[in-house]
């Protein structure tokens, strides 16, 4: 029997049912979560009485109601509160997080397993669980928006940049990230930099923050989709437009009498959503390399 007959013989019955049901499987449910997606693009091209009646191209393209949707209500200015959200934010965020989880990981910290212990029940806490408390404290902020020494008599940080920014510098989820991954780093590196006498800052940014990349890449695509896409923070802490980001603006677009605009609505869905979508597939190779790295250890 020759070579190529049994390399045949070996693909063949290397393909087994369960493989060809797991591919299936795997096609339709990506299928049905591109879907949603599809369908907004091709809403963004119809016209309104199109939008009506149940189809799925439209009749023509109405390339216009991304122009008018853009004069319609104030999006560049929702645009800009979420890119200054979106930075003011990862940045400490990288900053802190990633700080705080090498030093959990490789200092010789009193009690940090119990710190460690700490931030992995502050996981399990519900962001709305907080706002009430959040609010509070933003609003009584010392000599802040009219506030007195004692954090009375004013509104504190309340509808300022520092109520969308301030709170957010700093996640258990990310330290615990952080953590997770500089475990994974031989130790070695930094007792033999610190023979040579390189100070711990010196030890972080030169030698651990290098190869910690996919940490740092993996931190700041979640924190990005985060800031993206607050809504109710946002809504609770501000009411001025000129602060309100881009996702408030999409939920209270063009409802006029009860009628949304749903071709203006989708195309401004669709370049809210554009941005993330880049950033996944350029960052993508150090995510996965980060989420892979970032498992359970001790």
């Amino acid at each position: 029997m020759s070579s190529a007959a049994v390399t045949t013989g070996r693909s063949a019955r290397s393909i087994s049912p369960a493989k060809v049901l797991l591919v299936v499987v795997l096609a339709v449910a990506g299928f049905l979560m591109v879907v949603p997606f599809i369908w907004m693009i091709l809403t963004s091209f119809k016209n309104l009485n199109e939008v009506n009646g149940f189809s799925w191209l439209p009749d023509r393209i109405e390339w216009r109601n991304y122009v008018d949707a853009l004069k319609a209500a104030p999006f560049l200015t929702y645009f800009r509160n979420s890119i200054i959200v979106v930075v003011g934010q990862t940045i400490p965020v990288l900053a802190f997080c990633t700080a705080a989880g090498y030093a959990l990981a490789q200092l010789p910290i009193r009690g940090r397993k119990g710190i460690l212990n700490y931030f992995i029940v502050l996981l399990i806490v519900p962001f709305q669980v907080l706002i009430v408390p959040l609010f509070l404290v933003v609003r009584r902020i010392p000599l802040a928006g009219g506030n007195d020494i004692l954090g009375n008599g004013g509104t504190g940080w309340l509808n300022t940049w520092a109520a969308l920014i301030v709170p957010f510098v700093s996640a258990p989820l990310y330290t615990f990230l952080a953590r997770q991954f500089f475990v994974s780093l031989p130790a070695e590196l930094a007792d033999a930099a610190r023979v040579d006498g390189v100070s711990e800052i010196g030890i972080f940014f030169r030698i651990m923050a290098p190869l910690a990349a996919p940490a740092f890449v993996t931190i700041t695509l979640f924190n990005v989709e985060s800031a993206w896409n607050g809504f109710i923070w946002p809504l609770v802490a501000t009411s001025s437009e000129s602060l309100r980001p881009l996702q408030f603006g999409l939920a209270t677009f063009a409802q006029g009498q009860g009628n949304v605009q749903w071709p203006f609505l989708m195309a401004m869905s669709a370049l809210a959503t554009l941005p993330m979508i880049l950033l996944f597939v350029l960052g993508q190779r150090y995510f996965i390399a980060g989420m892979a790295t970032s498992g359970i250890k001790g």
